[in-house]
């Protein structure tokens, strides 16, 4: 009987019915880790729920968010003496749909969120993998650069270079990034120091192997999950960020929609109109509650040491 090496073997065509059966069984088991969780569940939900309402807030919004209509100002909620059901959440003190501004609201939320996280995430994960992996002298001026930044809180140093620079979207995820990347650059490090002296990397740099192809191939798939948890949590964080300096006027300006905007104009109509500052409020608190709730659950879900334990 021929026997097959293993150059042979590697050649034989992969049976593409065994990986989606894999996928289906690896989708299965998300699911049912997920329906066991229930603040997973819940804070998958909520995350979907904003997605959902960003991507199609023309269409879910009852009214356009900027027209101003001054027979309708401060109406309150429907089930408030003077509501209205056509503007269910009230309006504000220009005659604007509440839930309409908190739906398109949600956009620059996740816009600002996820693009100062992937901002923050780059940054942070090259200098986690480079101070990790080589260690000594790069080690320390790494460190002592986060040391600095750790020093001072992130919403002070987004204070500082927004009253210097032009506000605007562009502006606000640059420097919430480059002032949030600390938290990845520690945690990576940490990880790449022990990855680093795991034998299958020692066995790569005996052959010869350059440090870029050992990073790229052998400690940086092992920090995937750590980075997906990271960028998770980090984006509820910026939220809050962004919704604070909006609301100090140093974020979104004017006539786009921001939470944190809402939050500053209904400030002043906290005793009268207190559907102008609680409504915001509240789509702030549970949208971060939520990315954390499914951020938690999803550490847990791909942390190894919970494997044998998380349900």
């Amino acid at each position: 009987m021929k026997s097959i090496s293993g150059t042979e073997v590697a050649k034989l065509p992969i049976d593409k019915n065994d990986r989606s059966i894999k996928t289906k069984n690896r989708f299965k088991i998300f699911l049912t880790k997920l329906s066991r969780s229930k603040t997973g569940s819940i804070g998958l939900l909520i995350v979907l729920t904003l997605f959902v309402m960003a991507i199609f807030a023309p269409w879910i919004a009852p009214f356009n968010p900027g027209k101003i209509d001054t027979t309708q100002m401060l109406v309150p909620p429907f089930w408030s003496d003077g509501g209205s059901m056509a503007h269910i959440l009230g309006t504000d003190n220009l005659g604007r749909d509440i839930l309409s501004r908190i739906i398109y609201g949600s956009r620059i939320s996740l816009v600002v969120g996820i693009l100062s996280v992937l901002v923050a995430g780059a940054i942070g994960v090259v200098f986690g993998l480079i101070s990790g992996y080589y260690g000594g002298m790069v080690d320390n001026i790494i460190m002592r650069l986060v040391d600095a930044f750790l020093s001072v809180p992130t919403i002070l140093f987004c204070i500082v270079f927004l009253t210097v620079l032009d506000p605007g979207i562009p502006t606000l995820v640059i420097v919430i990034g480059v002032t949030s990347w600390v938290l990845y650059a520690r945690m990576i490090r940490s990880e790449t120091l022990s990855l680093r002296e795991r034998e299958y990397v020692k066995a790569a740099r005996t052959m010869g192997v350059s440090n870029f192809q050992i990073i790229k191939r052998h400690i940086l798939p092992n920090v995937t999950s750590s980075i997906i948890v990271i960028s998770t949590l980090s984006v509820a964080s910026t939220i809050i960020t962004e919704s604070s300096l909006s609301f100090l006027g140093l974020g979104i300006q004017p006539p786009i929609v921001s939470w944190g905007i809402m939050l500053s104009e209904g400030k002043e109509y906290v005793a009268t109109s207190w559907w102008l500052a609680t409504f915001p409020g509240v789509a702030i608190t549970v949208t971060v509650l939520g990315i954390i709730f499914f951020g938690e659950w999803l550490r847990d879900l791909l942390d190894p040491r919970s494997q044998g334990t998380n349900s």
